[in-house]
């Protein structure tokens, strides 16, 4: 076995050498070490170089590649041409099912039924046209399967696409490799075969052309030694006469020695091969002894050719061509290796070049033979080569096809890659070829593992996020249609609620009206101390019983949406004063101050609903009365939004000391009502859309109010601040039992705010006092549009009218308020905020006087 050296080759096709013919062109070039054949291109063209072209085997592996390029392509468009018609077969269905489920959606005209009946038919209506279709889940996994199923067959196809361009290349790799070595082993054969045919016409010429002969065994031997780089592929020459057997006796005669014959007519190999201890040559017509040999073959000398099967053929037909002939493959004598000889008749100088077979014969002198150690000769040549070769090379005698003899190398495991080489040495009748592979069986295709490996894990992947997406999404559709049709259920459900709140606070508060009419009536008669007061006591709880019930009524109202306001005109600061009043009592039990104020800018007639504008401002000063204790105040003022927005340059005092609160609270009192301190007012509105909108187009007949309600109260707790205005939710759970209440008074207020385009806010401190701000649009109205003006034909305020009043008050704010309530009675009023300065306003009064 011979190992070619040469650089591994995993998967890669190597660079081919330049030397090497290409598959069109299989001529060989002609190398400057050629000089001999130069030297000898007079000698006949069937002697030199057939230079025959090596028959390659890679138009398959082309056609085959092509092939594959062809077949890939075909398969790529193929793939893509299914999957988009499965896409478009699986989404055409689904998007005619939408459309036939949408059809099917829409609602029929309907005739005139109840307005609750009619509202369960449109809430049906709408969840049947927003529930997805129920194929639509189906054509996802669908186009899901055939995804996942596409990716598989994409890797499976991309595995075996490079698998097949990796054996292409491994193929094409050895074929390159294996002419490669057969061009120049054959190459080298013609040469050398060249030069042994020169040799001969040198004896032709030096030996019988002349006498005495130029040419004796010494001279003969230090030639061939001397010459022997131009045979490279030649272990030795020799000369064997042609000797008749009339002239045998002569003959040994001159020489000194008898004519020997080969040990066995095969010449099977002999370890022991001593020309002494061979036996004479039998007696014959003609006998071919060896009478000149280079050194290394020296062994051979008096050894007659023609005793030898092989040898006496190649002698034969030798002289009959005229050409060099080659013998089958046999062991060569003292070297143990499988070997050739190759033979040349030499002839007559004066033979024509046209002679015929029998006159070649006749003109026959001797014979020129060359042996040839294949096995150590091919390994010498292919060991010029690259190192690290990877194939292994036979070289086989084909004459016999059936039994082939091989001349190099061994018996190697099979590869599963096998590649031949013709070689043609020049003799017709011999048939020469070189047998490639690799020395390895080809490693796993790790480029093609790799890259459908990495397709199908990324088809798996994405297929698992698909998957996953689906599953989220039906997951969602289905979420999404019990929520709906749960939506619908307690919308129903709330529907019914409200409709029954509203029927049943309706019904109770009838006879409850009834109640507290006979209970004043009661209270109208003769009765006890301790009578009047379980009369007093039952009229106070029918009254709470009833504000109850409006307030249930009102919350019914809203979550059905059927609360709707008045446009009537009003005067804004009675309204005020009557709401004061009614909280006056409880007020002034508690030792808490109660005032109210609104500015000079505010119209004395606006237009809106006073009823709930009373409602909103009932309920906010009731929670500020009930969680303020024994002390502090609650104070009501009114601005107009617009005073707000330009809060540095207010000119109301009332308002602009109620900003500056903040910032004027170092001394032991503070500028409020009661001296007690309370929060920021701004923080209460300073969130307000419509305080800082500023490209806002306003209604000039409309107005926005800004209703502070200030209290100095035991404030809400942070945790509780974002469910103040939940529904029947209070702070905690313990305010119900301390201080009573339902809950539900903020989150009415709210809704009241919202329906008059407003906006509500607080900011609260515990300790301190929570200050409750709303906004409202109302327009401006009319002094002529009231009923009535009580104010000018009460005998009470007409007395006041005209009079002068000194308000002495060290507190600014509240001094203020003061004055804005004696002015509404006509009286004319002047402020001093300290004794001094008192004494000094009336000093200079009477001085006036």
């Amino acid at each position: 076995m011979w190992v070619a050296k040469s650089s591994e080759l995993k998967d890669q096709c190597p660079v081919r050498v330049e030397n090497t013919p290409s598959a069109h062109d299989l001529s060989f070039p002609e190398h400057d070490s050629y000089v001999v054949l130069n030297a000898v291109s007079s000698l006949p063209w069937e002697h030199h170089t057939s230079r025959k072209n090596i028959s390659r085997r890679t138009a398959p592996g082309v056609q085959s590649k092509d092939h594959c390029e062809n077949l890939s392509f075909c398969m790529v468009k193929g793939c893509w041409l299914l999957l988009v018609g499965l896409v478009l077969s699986c989404q055409i269905p689904g998007v005619r099912l939408k459309l036939w489920r949408s059809r099917e959606s829409e609602p029929a005209p309907l005739q005139p039924v109840p307005q609750k009946l009619q509202l369960l038919l449109q809430q049906k209506h709408q969840q049947q046209a927003q529930d997805p279709p129920k194929g639509a889940g189906k054509w996802r996994k669908k186009l899901l399967i055939i995804f996942v199923l596409m990716g598989i067959l994409t890797s499976i196809w991309l595995f075996w696409h490079l698998n097949q361009k990796i054996n292409l290349r491994r193929e094409e790799t050895l074929t390159n490799m294996c002419d490669e070595r057969a061009r120049m082993l054959q190459d080298q054969f013609n040469v050398s075969m060249n030069h042994v045919h020169a040799l001969a016409l040198l004896v032709s010429t030096f030996h019988h052309g002349k006498h005495p002969s130029a040419i004796d065994q010494k001279t003969f031997g230090e030639y061939t030694e001397r010459t022997a780089f131009e045979r490279p592929l030649t272990s030795g020459v020799a000369y064997a006469l042609k000797v008749l057997h009339s002239e045998r006796e002569q003959f040994e005669k001159q020489h000194g020695w008898t004519i020997k014959k080969m040990e066995t007519e095969d010449q099977t190999l002999v370890q022991d091969c001593l020309t002494e201890n061979l036996d004479p040559a039998p007696v014959k017509d003609e006998y071919a002894p060896v009478i000149f040999s280079q050194e290394t073959v020296s062994h051979i000398v008096s050894i007659d050719m023609m005793s030898g099967k092989e040898d006496r053929e190649n002698i034969l037909r030798a002289r009959a061509t005229g050409k060099g002939v080659l013998t089958s493959p046999f062991k060569l004598l003292k070297s143990n290796h499988v070997g050739v000889v190759l033979t040349f008749a030499v002839y007559n100088k004066d033979l024509p070049p046209d002679a015929t077979p029998e006159l070649r014969i006749e003109a026959t002198m001797g014979y020129l033979g060359a042996s040839y150690d294949v096995p150590s000769l091919v390994e010498k040549l292919l060991h010029q080569l690259a190192s690290n070769q990877t194939i292994v090379v036979n070289v086989y005698d084909t004459t016999n096809s059936s039994a082939s003899i091989s001349m190099y190398g061994t018996d190697v495991t099979d590869t599963g890659l096998l590649h031949v080489s013709s070689l043609d040495f020049g003799d017709p009748l011999r048939k020469h070829e070189m047998h490639c592979r690799f020395k390895q069986k080809p490693p796993l295709p790790w480029t093609a593992i790799n890259a459908s490996l990495g397709v199908l894990v990324i088809t798996l992947l994405v297929g698992h996020i698909f998957h996953a997406a689906i599953s989220r999404i039906a997951k969602v559709e289905n979420d999404y249609r019990e929520m709906m049709e749960l939506k619908a259920r307690a919308e129903a459900a709330d529907i019914a609620k409200s409709q029954f709140l509203a029927t049943v606070s309706h019904e109770i508060r009838t006879p409850m009206n009834g109640v507290l009419g006979m209970l004043k009536m009661l209270m109208d008669t003769d009765l006890d101390a301790v009578q009047r007061d379980y009369a007093e006591t039952a009229h106070a709880s029918g009254k709470d019983l009833i504000s109850l019930i409006n307030e249930v009524l009102d919350q019914a109202k809203i979550e059905s949406g059927r609360l709707e306001l008045e446009d009537v005109p009003f005067d804004l600061r009675s309204l005020l004063d009557n709401v004061l009043s009614l909280s006056s009592d409880k007020s002034n039990d508690k030792g808490i101050e109660l005032a109210v104020y609104v500015s000079d800018r505010v119209p004395e007639v606006v237009v809106g609903d006073p009823g709930r504008f009373r409602q909103i401002i009932i309920n906010l000063v009731g929670n500020s009365i009930k969680f303020t204790q024994d002390k502090g105040h609650i104070f009501v003022s009114v601005h107009l939004v617009d005073e707000v927005k330009g809060a540095c340059d207010v000119g109301d005092k009332v308002l602009q000391q109620g900003l500056n609160l903040v910032q004027d609270m170092s001394s032991k009192t503070y500028n409020t009502l009661s001296g007690f301190p309370v929060v920021d007012r701004w923080r209460s509105w300073e969130n307000f859309k419509t305080l800082n909108s500023k490209d806002a187009v306003e209604d000039p007949e409309k107005i926005k109010l800004l209703v502070t309600v200030e209290d100095t109260g035991v404030g809400i707790h942070l945790g509780a601040q974002d469910r103040i205005f939940t529904p029947f939710v209070q702070a905690d759970s313990s305010t119900s039992r301390h201080y009573g209440g339902t809950g539900i008074g903020l989150s009415i207020s709210k809704h009241l705010v919202e329906l008059m385009h407003g906006e509500i806010g607080f900011v609260s401190e515990p300790g301190i006092g929570s200050t409750f701000s709303f906004t409202g649009s109302f327009a401006k109205g009319e002094v002529s549009s009231l009923d009535s003006r009580w104010k000018q034909y009460d005998p009470v305020v007409s007395e006041f009218q005209g009079l002068r009043a000194l308000v002495v008050d060290n507190r600014s704010i509240r001094a203020e308020v003061t004055r804005y309530h004696l002015r509404r009675l006509g009286i004319s009023v002047d402020i001093t905020l300290s004794m001094e300065s008192t004494c000094t306003y009336l000093s200079n009064a009477c001085g006036t006087r």
